[in-house]
């Protein structure tokens, strides 16, 4: 498994290059853009966000803001009901937890110590614990979103991953140490451009020379 995820690794910066990491973010900042990208597309959570902002441009405004008001304001993300609970639950865990805004001490946290502290929070699981302490971070993660997960599961690295979360743990470690950031942004770009949920175009996939899916539907279709 660790040697296939490794040419997988090598196969993906060869075909969509090396991405780095640039650097640390706000912790809370990604968290909030997290729970607002659960569902949606990129697109609808940067918007979100933004009009997020320009209505409460501290955290300290948008901690008395009133729930219905907040959902209002970020409704283009969908599920504004939702979503507005688990940011103001966070914001107010946040102010109690640290004192203030600044959730940086987080980046010092391993990933179980940080599922343990955030674990009473709606909305923040394995995922999107993962996602914050890789971006803000730097953490050497490999989240597992809806692409990771449809193409692990094809290619076959992981066997059969009972969910996203079980994928996740299955994953870590078994990559190249430093890797984690460059495989999840190129498993994605691969779902995204080719491995797609319908009708992946597995002769143009980089990973096809060792991919169960292949081996099994896409030589098939393709003669």
């Amino acid at each position: 498994m660790t040697d296939r995820i490794a040419q997988g690794v090598t196969l993906l910066e060869a075909r969509f290059g090396e991405p780095v990491w640039d650097g640390p973010r706000d912790p809370l900042t990604s968290l909030v853009g997290a729970i607002l990208s659960q569902n949606t597309t990129d697109i609808n959570r940067d918007r979100a966000f933004l009009a997020m902002r320009n209505q409460y441009p501290e955290w300290i405004h948008l901690l008395s803001a009133d729930e219905r008001q907040l959902a209002q304001v970020i409704r283009v993300a969908g599920l504004s009901n939702q979503r507005s609970i688990r940011i103001l639950r966070l914001l107010r865990w946040a102010k109690e937890r640290f004192g203030g805004f600044d959730l940086s001490e987080i980046c010092t946290w391993d990933f179980d110590h940080a599922l343990r502290e955030f674990g009473e929070l709606p909305g923040i699981g394995i995922k999107t614990i993962a996602v914050t302490l890789l971006f803000a971070c730097g953490h050497d993660l490999c989240p597992v979103d809806t692409h990771v997960f449809r193409v692990v599961g094809r290619l076959g690295w992981l066997g059969k991953p009972r969910s996203r979360d079980h994928a996740f743990r299955t994953l870590q470690g078994r990559f190249p140490k430093g890797k984690g950031y460059s495989l999840h942004l190129n498993l994605i770009r691969l779902g995204r451009q080719i491995c797609a949920p319908r009708n992946p175009r597995c002769v143009e996939c980089p990973l096809n020379i060792d991919c169960d899916y292949f081996r099994e539907f896409g030589q098939a279709r393709q003669r």
